[in-house]
């Protein structure tokens, strides 16, 4: 009989310490890594603009004349809402990058949550 309860509580220690390591948020749900707190427009936002737009729509190509570098440049299309639309390939606005995938979605939502805060210059 000891030696039943014995083995009874050896299992529950050993089911105790394997079981449920999944119970944890951060397990259940692991963060995407995507950060949208605090957008930067110079340490967030221009770098995304520097790899996806800026070899069509820098101040030197100036392509079908959009010029979205520089803080006042890029603000006549976060007020338009054509910045925003444009990145999500929406419907009534050109899809950019042109004839490419849409940028990847950490990126948009970067711009989004930027956009959403005022599109501050900082």
């Amino acid at each position: 009989m000891a030696h039943r309860i014995i083995k009874l509580a050896l299992l529950a220690i050993t089911l105790g310490m394997t079981a449920c390591y999944y119970d944890s948020e951060e397990n259940l749900y692991p963060s995407t890594g995507c950060v949208t707190v605090n957008m930067s427009y110079t340490n967030d936002i221009t770098p995304i603009l520097q790899r996806n737009c800026y070899v069509c729509h820098s101040i030197a190509a100036n392509t079908a004349n959009i010029k979205v570098e520089g803080h006042n440049n890029l603000m006549q299309y976060v007020t338009s809402g054509q910045l925003v639309g444009a990145i999500n390939h929406a419907s009534g606005f050109s899809p950019m990058p042109q004839n490419a995938s849409k940028m990847i979605a950490c990126d948009i939502a970067k711009i989004e949550q930027w956009v959403a805060d005022g599109a501050p210059n900082n």
